[in-house]
């Protein structure tokens, strides 16, 4: 599906002195370029009114429907600058069907992949002034849809909207990768069985956000989750877990309920081509406990898009403590990290062709 997309250039621009402050400390999620894209939706008419316009304020009616029944979903992803100057993006094909994936099970109306991408190019086009360069900083990427029908009954909305902004991003870790400390919640659940768990929704996001205050009031830097049974590792609070096997074998939860990862495919695609052994399962809390006593489990991690992969020193509770917190980042994390930013930033070869070219280079 094509469609003809206008362009509204904002006349109010950053100008160049502020933009190279943002891009000097760009931090994450703080600043936004000066477009945005908005593309609308009606049951009747289809998709239309593709555009890109001044990045803003919007207006809606109280009585949209998202505000009233959380009926939204979004991605993450980012585009990167390469020494010669070209702009590119890391496999967002994935990203586009997961969101169609996503809306399905909002009842959302599913935005054709090449539509979503080319939402994607024509803003980084507009705003590349705005992608950083330079050790591991990169634009944010932020497509979204949201229901804004004006309508107070419960039933899927009738009119929506597509929008992408972006935000340049600075690195997760900008003193070196960090080990961290990460919070067993075992009174709350981020999804259950049937639920909205493998949906990039807001809702999800929004039910993590008390356990994770729990976690840093406890000196941790996220949350993990377990099943409704309290007894298999589910994810984070937006990211998934990766368990380390001493014999190199890498171990990741499998369950309807938990978000499917790109970064954590891409990871495991890259272990793989490694020589190390997959397995994609139910791995239950006491599996990590019993692996860190007995020395059979070595490394963990957590993995997203922000950070690529963060290293887990130990897992904590009020209960017990599985790990050491002061332990150092493991060489299967780091050499997966090493891999996959490298392929990002185009320091080296892209077997897969996971890599897409959004702009040409000097």
């Amino acid at each position: 599906m094509t469609l003809e997309f206008t362009l509204t250039r904002n006349e109010r621009p950053a100008d160049d002195a502020v933009r190279a402050g943002v891009l000097a400390e760009p931090g994450f999620g703080k600043h936004f370029t000066d477009h945005m894209v908005s593309i609308d939706w009606t049951a009747d008419g289809g998709w239309h009114d593709a555009r890109i316009e001044p990045y803003g304020p919007l207006q809606m009616d109280p009585a949209s429907a998202v505000l009233h029944y959380g009926q939204e979903i979004f991605e993450g992803m980012k585009a990167y600058r390469r020494t010669d100057g070209s702009v590119w993006t890391f496999r967002p094909d994935q990203n586009a069907k997961r969101m169609q994936r996503s809306a399905a099970r909002l009842a959302l109306p599913q935005i054709p992949e090449e539509l979503f991408l080319e939402a994607i190019r024509r803003l980084v086009e507009v705003d590349e002034a705005w992608v950083p360069e330079g050790g591991e900083d990169s634009l944010y990427l932020r497509p979204f849809m949201i229901a804004n029908e004006v309508f107070l009954g419960v039933r899927a909305a009738q009119t929506v909207r597509f929008m992408v902004i972006a935000s340049p991003a600075g690195p997760y870790f900008s003193g070196g990768v960090k080990p961290v400390s990460i919070w067993l919640s075992r009174e709350y659940s981020r999804a259950g069985k049937g639920g909205t768990g493998a949906a990039k929704c807001g809702g999800n996001y929004a039910a993590s956000l008390l356990p994770t205050q729990i976690a840093v009031a406890n000196g941790c830097a996220q949350v993990l989750f377990l099943n409704e049974e309290g007894t298999d590792l589910e994810e984070l609070g937006g990211m998934n877990v990766v368990l380390v096997k001493a014999d190199g074998t890498l171990v990741t939860p499998e369950s309807d309920s938990i978000l499917d990862g790109v970064t954590r495919n891409s990871l495991l695609q890259l272990a793989a081509d490694a020589g190390h052994t997959v397995e994609r399962r139910t791995v239950t809390l006491a599996e990590w406990r019993d692996g860190i006593a007995d020395g059979s489990i070595t490394e963990a991690f957590a993995c997203g898009t922000a950070a690529v992969i963060t290293p887990i020193a130990a897992l904590r509770s009020t209960e017990e403590t599985i790990g050491d917190p002061a332990a150092p980042a493991g060489p299967v994390s780091l050499a997966l990290r090493a891999a996959l930013t490298d392929i990002q930033y185009g320091r080296a070869d892209d077997p897969h062709g996971w890599m897409v070219q959004l702009t040409g280079g000097r």
